[in-house]
């Protein structure tokens, strides 16, 4: 399964009560089939699949390609999961939602009885390493938290860019490392470089970058005023690798292009205090913020000759756009939501639900039936 980022357009509008009400009825009903099928693991794999995730949002009505594919979709799941009993909860949502993650996690942990002290962490690290960790000009708004009753989890969350007016999102599932390619697939607008401190190149640069955290902060302090003052004074050519084209003047740039370039001082002493074991710790630390990684990268690279990643890691998945002509969208892209279909399709899923076991293995065995079948060259029509 693909496990990544989706980028969007910002769109405004609002999603009508006739429409909502169908979604909350349609995505039930496709959970409730899903759990049937693949357990609760499989629902968060799917989940953490934008490409997936994208096709559900088409199926129920959504727009195709908006911001609020992600907050409306998320936020009809999480109510759907919330009055079912299917072994999978979701916790947060947009804005001040987002915040309310680890005590909603903690009243799922309770009744699942899993240790939540793990997941508020997992919750708090996924959104240091989408904000902090990896810096694209996206600042995060929107975070979701599923987890199920054997203890799996996925994460779908999204940040925003009013610059570009643009929005990506963020899957995440059962990760193993959070700190070394975490994101196993991307789908979006891939930039022309991005500041990547968790690319699997990067495992020299979060060594050096933690070694050089317990030296006293008036001293990096120092060496950050002295490379922008070189900077503003004279400008040498500096070449090093890997950036044999580049300057001094052209790296320093670079970095302002993410965001202001300081130090966060409580920060710093915070990690000598600590002692930090590793990259995860230190992300983790309280008032550690892009502009705080973006001076020590700086520092890193041209001082210490330690280079972050500058590697965008977008893939580019198939377009699921075709999912679309299922009911129509809700902006009328590729056509308005055909009310008659889709309260007929939420019919035919419902006595598919109401159906025991044995009767729906027929129904199966009728759709691998049809998938091989093709229509005749003439009836072939684009869309």
């Amino acid at each position: 399964m693909r496990k990544g980022i989706a980028e969007l357009p910002l769109h405004g509008g609002h999603v009508p009560p006739w429409l909502a009400a169908r979604m909350r009825r349609l995505a039930r009903l496709v959970v409730i089939l899903l759990v049937d099928e693949y357990g609760t693991k499989g629902v968060l794999e799917r989940l953490a699949d934008p490409v997936w995730f994208q096709a559900l949002n088409n199926l129920i009505g959504m727009d195709w390609d908006s911001s609020g594919s992600t907050t409306v979709t998320t936020g009809i799941l999480k109510e759907v999961l919330s009055k079912e009993e299917l072994g999978i909860k979701a916790a947060g949502g947009k804005g001040a939602k987002s915040r309310e993650t680890p005590a909603q996690l903690r009243d799922i942990c309770e009744k699942y009885e899993l240790d939540s002290s793990e997941y508020v962490r997992i919750s708090r690290l996924v959104a240091k390493v989408d904000t902090v960790a990896l810096q694209t000009g996206y600042q995060l708004y929107h975070h979701v938290f599923f987890l199920d009753e054997e203890g799996n989890w996925a994460v779908v969350q999204q940040g925003m860019n009013p610059k570009v007016k643009l929005a990506r999102r963020y899957h995440w599932f059962d990760n193993e490392s959070f700190t070394l390619e975490p994101h196993k697939g991307i789908s979006g607008i891939k930039l022309e470089y991005a500041l990547n401190t968790v690319d699997k190149n990067t495992r020299e640069y979060q060594k050096t970058l933690l070694d050089i955290v317990k030296e006293d902060p008036r001293k990096l302090e120092r060496e950050l005023k002295t490379l922008t003052a070189i900077v503003k004074g004279y400008k040498p050519l500096v070449v090093y690798k890997p950036y044999e084209k580049l300057n001094l003047s052209d790296t320093v740039r670079r970095y302002k292009s993410l965001g202001q370039i300081e130090l966060n001082q409580r920060a710093l002493e915070l990690a000598r205090e600590l002692s930090v074991k590793n990259y995860e710790e230190f992300l983790l630390l309280k008032g550690l913020g892009p502009s705080t990684l973006r001076a020590l990268s700086l520092v890193l690279e041209l001082v210490y000759d330690v280079h972050p990643s500058w590697r965008d890691p977008v893939t580019h998945p198939p377009d699921p756009f075709k999912f679309a002509y299922a009911v129509g969208g809700k902006d009328r892209v590729p056509f308005p939501i055909d009310k008659p279909t889709y309260d007929e399709l939420i019919s035919f899923l419902e006595k598919l639900v109401e159906k025991n076991p044995q009767e729906r293995q027929i129904v199966k065995a009728v759709t691998k039936i049809t998938k091989n079948w093709k229509p005749p060259e003439e009836d072939k029509k684009p869309t």
